[in-house]
């Protein structure tokens, strides 16, 4: 059998060609199509698809380099910056100095009620603050606790210890976050309360935010571990530290030891959380570690209600 010849391709007439206007990249080809965005004639090689439509090679250069330069602007701005916590790096530190802040308005405080500027211990409101196990165990004053973070012991007690928040808290928080830094700090001091409260002795006040401070060492020796950077300072800084806790009296071992070890545990599930639910797992570790300190202190404070409440008559009658 045989077949009729196919049909030649059609070609429009000769002023139909010369009315199709030419490629703006290649002017030797006629096209009918046009770039849905500037609208300029396009052979089918210069348009690429698109969200609607087909646009020009040249549009599509120009929205690529401005989703770059504006994704640029973002991350200098730290909008979407991640750091290795997880969190969005702050502009600047604020946290830290609020704290600082707030230590020296709890101490002018305390000194101008002790008419003292330099030894504030004679205040009442210092003397209600304090870390003072009879306190906590026979008049359940819980807040003892959390208020002995700040206060110091006079303006030398409170210069140092607030420098060294001032250095170790502002790369801490830049690298944490606000809100993460804040959770560091609260469970560092907390855990310094909690140490003293649970193993020290029970007649012996104890105040300031040196408990805090050693958690934001460990948690800077942390950090430089998980960055790979060399963490021989950091260690040295905490040896040191450690040992004039030893060797000068008056400074409470306990609180250190116990800020410092919260603050390492703290900072290892800030920054070797996987990446994955982050945040849960960054929380339930901090909740996890306050629910233990809870558990001390209660423990140590039916121990010292049994200890302390036979030398008071109150607790006799």
């Amino acid at each position: 059998m045989t077949q009729p010849p196919s049909p030649p391709p059609y070609e429009p007439p000769p002023q139909q060609q010369e009315a199709l206007p030419a490629c703006w990249w290649h002017p030797n080809r006629q096209t009918g199509l046009r770039c849905v965005r500037c609208e300029r004639p396009a052979c089918p090689e210069c348009l690429r698809e698109a969200s609607v439509g087909y646009q020009c090679v040249d549009c599509v250069h120009t929205a690529q380099q401005h989703h770059r330069t504006q994704a640029a602007a973002y991350r200098r701005a730290g909008y979407g910056a991640r750091t290795v916590a997880g969190a969005r790096a702050p502009a600047r530190a604020v946290v830290t100095p609020v704290l600082i802040a707030f230590n020296a308005a709890v101490y002018l405080l305390t000194a101008a009620l002790a008419g003292d500027p330099v030894q504030n211990q004679g205040s009442a409101l210092f003397a209600d603050g304090t870390l003072w196990p009879p306190g906590i165990a026979l008049n359940d004053e819980w807040w003892r606790l959390v208020t002995s973070g700040f206060l110091h012991y006079g303006l030398v007690h409170l210069g140092m210890n607030m420098l060294a928040l001032w250095f170790l808290g502002r790369d801490l928080e830049l690298l944490l976050g606000r809100l993460r830094f804040g959770a560091l700090y609260a469970a560092s001091m907390l855990a310094g309360s909690a140490a003293v409260y649970t193993f020290g002795a029970p007649f012996t006040a104890t105040a300031g935010a040196s408990g805090a401070i050693y958690g934001l060492l460990g948690a800077i020796l942390v950090a430089v571990l998980r960055l790979r950077l060399n963490p021989t300072a950091a260690i040295g800084i905490i040896v040191l530290n450690l040992v004039l806790s030893v060797s000068i009296p008056g400074i409470s071992l306990l609180g250190h030891l116990g800020g410092l070890v919260a603050g390492v545990l703290v900072m290892v599930a800030m920054v070797y959380a996987p990446e994955r639910h982050r945040a849960r797992y960054q929380a339930g570790a901090v909740a996890l570690l306050v629910v233990a300190m809870i558990g001390l202190v209660l423990y140590r404070d039916a121990q010292l209600f049994e200890q302390i409440c036979p030398m008071f008559a109150l607790c006799r009658a």
